[in-house]
């Protein structure tokens, strides 16, 4: 029966059955979709019997060996922001990324837990220090960054009343957790934090560290504590503390690193080499401590801005 359609070119029919059929004209598909679009053209088959012709060249050509290439999968473009972090800074090497916390949301990442071997209001780790550690000096106002504060508030821990109350947070994964946490053994860890000010020295007793589950023999490794107004760093082991200090650091932001390997710590203030220690380093396990506190053997207390971190991290060689 005649449809009253005008029959369409060969080219025509050419391209939309080599579209049908997944091919652009190469290779036995492609001579096989000219091949039927010229009888198309020609009137020799009738367009209804187009599907048919066009899923037993398939079939055919299945069975003969010729591969139907799949439609190729629509990939997305990362954001630039979540593709790319940049390596730890002015560290030599090649890095993978191990841990990347964000301290941008609303509470804290998984990884971390406020408080001090427990949670709630905890007992300080040093006996000199004049601060319970509170889940409330935590906080997160929207800044994109992670708030530890000290405040002038009389606390009671450990059998003890203290006149301040401070801040901590640790990845420690025995602190009675359900689980979680976080330990490393070697590599690169970088923070970025503002640090409190009084006038232009450090105020009181903020520290980001790292510790073992058995202290001191497992390790201590103290990135950047400020003490006496200056920051320093030091590692603590069953022998000793080695360590100095970088007077000339103001306060506010700063990037600290340090970069543990077998028999030796580096330490990078901003990117450049301040200091190393090559005793006593030991190889167990450590996780990350980041509080703000005050020091009873370390002149007043000055309930200073904020204590703020934007990022924690740990990279491995690659």
């Amino acid at each position: 029966m005649e449809t009253g359609l005008r029959p369409l070119s060969a080219g025509t029919w050419g391209r939309t059955i080599g579209a049908v059929l997944g091919d652009r004209g190469t290779g036995r598909l492609g001579a096989a979709s000219w091949l039927l679009a010229a009888l198309v053209g020609r009137g020799h088959v009738h367009k209804t019997a187009l599907l048919v012709v066009a899923v037993t060249i398939l079939v055919a050509l299945g069975a003969s060996g010729d591969a139907v290439p799949a439609p190729a999968a629509r990939l997305r473009t990362p954001r630039a922001g979540k593709l790319r972090v940049p390596p730890p800074r002015g560290v030599p090497g090649s890095w993978r990324l191990v841990l990347n916390s964000q301290f941008s949301g609303p509470r804290l990442p998984s990884d971390w837990r406020t408080g001090w071997l427990g949670g709630g209001l905890t007992a300080p780790v040093n006996r000199s220090e004049r601060a319970c550690y509170s889940p409330a000096n935590v906080s997160f106002p929207g800044d994109g960054t992670m708030h530890l504060d000290v405040k002038a508030q009389v606390s009671q821990c450990g059998g003890l009343t203290r006149r301040y109350t401070g801040a901590m947070v640790t990845t420690d994964p025995s602190d009675g957790r359900d689980g979680g946490g976080f330990a490393y053994t070697y590599g690169v860890l970088e923070a970025r934090v503002y640090v409190p000010a009084a006038g232009a020295r450090i105020a009181d007793w903020p520290a980001i560290w790292t510790d073992g589950q058995s202290w001191p023999a497992d390790g201590e490794d103290d990135l950047m504590e400020g003490l006496d107004g200056a920051a320093c760093f030091h590692f603590h082991d069953s022998l000793g503390h080695p360590g100095s200090c970088v007077h000339r650091l103001s306060p506010g932001w700063h990037t600290f690193a340090s970069y543990w390997r077998p028999g030796v710590v580096t330490y990078y203030y901003d990117g450049a080499r301040v200091g190393a220690i090559a005793t006593g380093i030991t190889a167990a396990p450590m996780y990350i401590a980041i509080d703000n506190t005050v020091s009873a053997a370390r002149g007043p207390a000055t309930v200073a801005d904020s204590m703020r971190v934007r990022y924690v991290r740990v990279w491995q060689h690659s």
